[in-house]
């Protein structure tokens, strides 16, 4: 049986993207090891079909989901990053009759009321993320708040989103400034925003490590939250400034033992990605959903996407139950927000790449999800 994976091996977004299909090379692995899928009759393996969408190129993804779909007869397709490659696929998935699973991709208008065959899977629609960062400002009792977000269709979503939340809360001053995506000098992004007690850059995924590092070059005081960003992409860009000023929203959980059992697994398999993010914690969870669906409904795709949206998946290491609106967007997501520390990691085995760990903060209240 093949799954399929559509996510950015190359460009902006490759970090990400390089996760989650390593993630869901480990779930098939394991699967086929332990005799494959078992559903009625013989276990079935399972092979996984990979395509770049190349980060944003919204050409490369729908060549990418065709020859998925049509030639590959993938039963499903999961992995998806970049907001753009969602609003393209998403409507190719619903009419397909194909399940679409998203690992990020978090604007709010990639869902429709008649949605039945896209879910996300990780990061919640940008709606839902907003309400987290005005939580997080409230618990801190900040009152001046910088945002720097970028224009693409994820930024301007989140954009949006936040100023429509921020009305529910007057006593914060926000100030947004938008850059364009491929931005790597934010000094004036920076200057701009004056001075803050908090800086948001999870409107600006590619950019959040630049963002951290160059605002302490101007000598900002202020603690920079990320945009579910991989905490080995903000260690490479800002180094040592990381260390309690980088903190981010993450559906992983970090501190629990099924989390840590399952990194091991995963670095001992993939150690060249040094520490096991979210985004590879989705692609494990996607390829066990499909797995599980399989195995009690067949591999018809129109099966599988009723047999996702109807039942609740309890995946080791998330940080919340994996479950459906009728349109697929999460219900009941609490998105855990850690800060990077110096570490070290709390058992050996966890983190390749340095001693680094993030200290998990608070878990927001269960988030109310977005109707489009």
């Amino acid at each position: 049986i093949k799954i399929g994976v559509l996510t950015p091996l190359t460009g902006n977004f490759a970090p990400w993207g390089i996760q989650v299909r390593a993630g869901a090379a480990l779930a098939v692995n394991e699967i086929n090891r332990s005799g494959g899928v078992k559903g009625r009759g013989q276990g079935r393996q399972l092979n996984l079909a990979v395509a770049d969408d190349q980060s944003t190129n919204t050409n490369a993804a729908i060549d990418g989901f065709r020859r998925l779909t049509q030639q590959e007869d993938v039963v499903s397709v999961g992995g998806i990053i970049g907001s753009p490659i969602a609003l393209a696929t998403a409507r190719l998935a619903e009419d397909a009759k194909v399940p679409l699973f998203l690992t990020k991709a978090g604007n709010n208008e990639i869902l429709t009321q008649s949605s039945r065959y896209t879910f996300r899977t990780c990061l919640p629609a940008a709606a839902m993320v907003a309400v987290s960062v005005v939580q997080l400002a409230q618990r801190r009792e900040i009152r001046s708040v910088g945002v720097i977000i970028a224009d693409y269709a994820w930024g301007q979503s989140f954009k949006s989103s936040l100023e429509e939340t921020a009305r529910r809360a007057p006593n914060i001053r926000f100030n947004i400034q938008v850059a364009p995506l491929p931005t790597t000098n934010f000094t004036p992004y920076l200057r701009a925003l004056g001075d803050v007690s908090l800086i948001v850059a999870t409107g600006h995924p590619p950019g959040a490590g630049s963002v951290l590092a160059q605002a302490g070059q101007l000598g900002m005081k202020a603690p920079v939250v990320g945009a579910y960003s991989p905490y080995s992409l903000t260690v490479r860009n800002a180094g040592s400034a990381a260390y309690g000023r980088w903190s981010d929203f993450k559906c992983m959980a970090t501190a629990t033992k099924e989390y840590k059992a399952l990194a091991k697994r995963y670095l001992r398999r993939f150690p060249q990605n040094q520490f096991m993010e979210d985004d590879a914690l989705s692609g494990y969870a996607y390829v066990r959903i499909v797995a599980e669906a399989i195995r009690n409904v067949g591999d018809n795709p129109e099966r599988i996407a009723t047999y996702v949206r109807t039942h609740t998946f309890n995946i080791p290491g998330y940080a919340f139950p994996l479950r459906w609106t009728a349109w697929g967007e999460l219900r009941g997501a609490r998105v855990q927000f850690a800060v990077l520390t110096r570490g070290p990691a709390p058992e050996r085995g966890l983190n390749r790449g340095g001693t680094w760990w993030p200290r998990v903060l608070f878990k927001s209240q269960p988030l109310t999800p977005y109707r489009p």
